[in-house]
């Protein structure tokens, strides 16, 4: 049986990124992203549609996310989908489904002024190397932190 996981989102952050570290000393980024739909309806009325959805990146991902990102910003996540599953305190089974960060991508530049901006990314490849995928352009980084970047 073939299997294939991949989820791509594009949204504003609904809060600041909590990053915390979990056994091991490993960090682990809580996200959440609220990813809008606009459309119109059969009457000819605009209607917006908002889903929010929880995410979290760990490592270096959730590290350098929480570091560069902020509550409203916007950002392209690439990753898979995870059910998470447990027992509450009262012995109810509980589930949630979850977006595990692979990669993501800058939408705005820091420094403000119109989106669109960034082309800057990051992903971890296994292996922890990470490779930046920033096209190269005459025009600078338009606004982004630049070196300070550890990717």
């Amino acid at each position: 049986m073939a299997s294939y996981n991949k989820v791509l989102l594009m949204g504003n952050l609904t809060r600041d990124i909590e990053l915390r570290s979990v056994a091991g000393g490993q960090s682990v980024a809580r996200i959440g992203l609220a990813v809008n739909r606009n459309f119109t309806t059969q009457s000819g009325e605009r209607r917006e549609e908002v889903t929010y959805v929880d995410c979290e990146a760990w490592g270096k991902t959730g590290e350098t996310m929480a570091k560069y990102l902020s509550k409203g910003r916007p950002v392209f996540i690439e990753g898979r989908l995870k059910l998470d599953q447990w027992e509450d305190k009262e012995g109810n089974k509980r589930s949630a489904l979850r977006i595990v960060v692979e990669g993501f991508q800058f939408i705005d530049s820091r420094t403000g002024g119109g989106g669109g901006g960034g082309g800057h990314s990051a992903r971890d490849d296994g292996g922890g190397d990470w490779q930046s995928k920033a096209p190269a352009s005459a025009g600078g980084d338009q606004g982004m932190p630049g070196d300070d970047i550890p990717f």
